[in-house]
């Protein structure tokens, strides 16, 4: 059994294929490849966090490393770190999915996400070391896997607190943080990653609004309330209450309706609504209705671009933006450059075209003037930065930025043993027949999950009913093209 890369890192089910001994292999492969002496490792609320982390930090030293547990911290605030401290990290979450489920995204020492080349050779070397191959400098150098003994990590013990290992015959000799550092540690990377976001708005404050925040009982329940009330905002906080199961239950950013509700109850200007990780964040206007990413991105894009801080005046989306997001960006001069699904895919444009704002619709957005990665306080910081200097409630500055095309998304679970990638052929004319029919009016879009065994279908059309039956047609005519294979 082996893990899974997909956009974002790898996944898995902790019940069952997620095992201790595959996230130490992965640590030491990242290790080898990264080349970096020093790694530092964060997580959300799982139950499961503390035992990968102790895994994947065992990983780390048998390369030649040494790891710093920097406890439940969001995503942008190990990015942030590895920033600072030019060191290599990981985070052990599984974003948005449930309790059971985990896994691990990687960054490379400055805190950016891995590039595909090197993406590939950390999946190489991992895929070696499970198969006990010999591999460059690894050659001689210990045994194959050296895991752990039966049983894995003790859940009970503190992160950072096992004996001293040795680094193969190398005669080097490493160990965990202590537990005292590792706090400490994580006390610096929370406080940096505040007040750096809260920093990102010029001394400018939020007194006024009063925001709800939905933190998904994951690593956003102590930084979002803390920024946003340093930032003078009136913030009441739901599900921010981690029980290690409750991750992402019912809350967040794939469940906001609780969150909706409590901004009609509550009279509240906006609500945020996390993922588990906190890189990326939907807001809630005043009237309760959802704002995706691609509205986040249009209002802070014609905000930095009514300011000349929008370099290039073009914006970079994923595959998946909605057409309505397309067509403002052109009424009002401002380029659209696309790239695959995956924020990583983003932050290669961006840097690649020399802009500064990108994202995905799931809000997913990247700030590359004020960070290398995704983050969720600091998108919600900068939208109600925008809110509060237009004088003007989010509803009303979100429909003037664009006005969403009626978009329905549908997966088709791939069957027992399939590839998706042995649909490629029947993929494209079965997207290219919905696309004729459409025209200029809509949009369609097939493509395999990079995260799940599913082929994603997208129709985007000038009415909702027209999106669905075209979805409809398009999911069955794939399903049928797997049961042929």
């Amino acid at each position: 059994m082996t893990l899974a890369f997909g956009t974002d890192g790898v996944r898995g089910d902790t019940r069952g294929p997620l095992t201790e001994h595959l996230v130490a292999a992965l640590g030491e492969a990242a290790g080898d490849v990264l080349g970096a002496e020093r790694f530092a490792v964060g997580r959300d609320t799982r139950v499961s966090g503390p035992r990968l982390v102790e895994a994947l930090s065992r990983g780390v030293e048998r390369a030649g490393g040494s790891a710093v547990d920097l406890g439940v911290v969001p995503t942008p605030a190990v990015a942030r770190w590895c920033q600072d401290e030019q060191v290599a990290g990981a985070v052990v979450s599984a974003s948005h999915n449930p309790w059971h489920d985990n896994g691990v995204k990687l960054f490379a020492p400055g805190g950016r996400k891995l590039s595909d080349e090197v993406q590939h050779a950390v999946e190489r070397r991992y895929r070696e070391l499970l198969e006990g191959l010999p591999s460059g400098a690894a050659v001689g150098a210990r045994d194959a896997l050296d895991l752990a003994e039966p049983g894995g990590c003790d859940a009970g013990r503190a992160p950072g607190s096992g004996p001293t290992v040795a680094a193969g015959d190398q005669n080097h000799r490493f160990r965990l943080s202590s537990a005292a550092a590792d706090v400490e540690a994580g006390e610096l990377a929370h406080r940096r990653h505040v007040q750096a976001v809260a920093a990102s708005i010029e001394g400018r404050g939020l007194a006024g609004l009063h925001i709800v925040v939905d933190a998904a009982n994951g690593a956003a329940c102590r930084g979002a309330p803390e920024c946003l009330r340093g930032l003078g905002a009136d913030v009441e906080a739901i599900h921010a209450d981690p029980d290690g199961h409750n991750i992402n239950d019912g809350c967040g950013s794939l469940h906001p309706e609780s969150l909706q509700a409590a901004v009609v109850a509550s009279g509240a200007d906006a609500g945020l609504a996390f993922d588990g990780d906190a890189d990326r964040v939907l807001a809630v206007d005043g009237c309760g209705d959802l704002v995706d990413g691609d509205q986040i991105l249009a209002v802070c894009a014609i905000d930095r671009a009514s300011r000349g801080r929008l370099s290039g005046d073009a914006v970079v989306v994923t595959v998946m933006a909605n057409l309505g997001l397309r067509r403002a960006m052109a009424g009002r001069g401002i380029g659209v450059v696309e790239t695959p699904v995956g924020d990583r895919h983003v932050l290669v444009e961006l840097e690649e075209q020399g802009l500064v704002l990108g994202g995905e619709q799931s809000g997913h957005l990247i700030f590359r003037d004020l960070a290398t990665t995704g983050d969720g306080l600091l998108t919600a910081v900068q939208l109600l930065d925008a809110v509060k200097r237009s004088g003007q409630s989010l509803l009303d500055l979100t429909a003037a930025a664009m006005t969403r095309m009626p978009q329905i998304l549908v997966g088709v679970p791939l069957p027992a043993g399939a590839r998706s990638a042995d649909l490629d052929a029947a993929l494209g004319p079965i997207a290219a027949d919905a696309a004729a029919r459409l025209g200029d009016s809509g949009r369609v879009l097939v493509r395999p999950s990079g995260t799940e065994p599913l082929v994603r279908v997208m129709v985007e059309a000038t009415d909702h009913n027209t999106a669905r039956a075209e979805a409809e047609q398009v999911a069955a005519r794939v399903g049928e093209a797997m049961l042929s294979r």
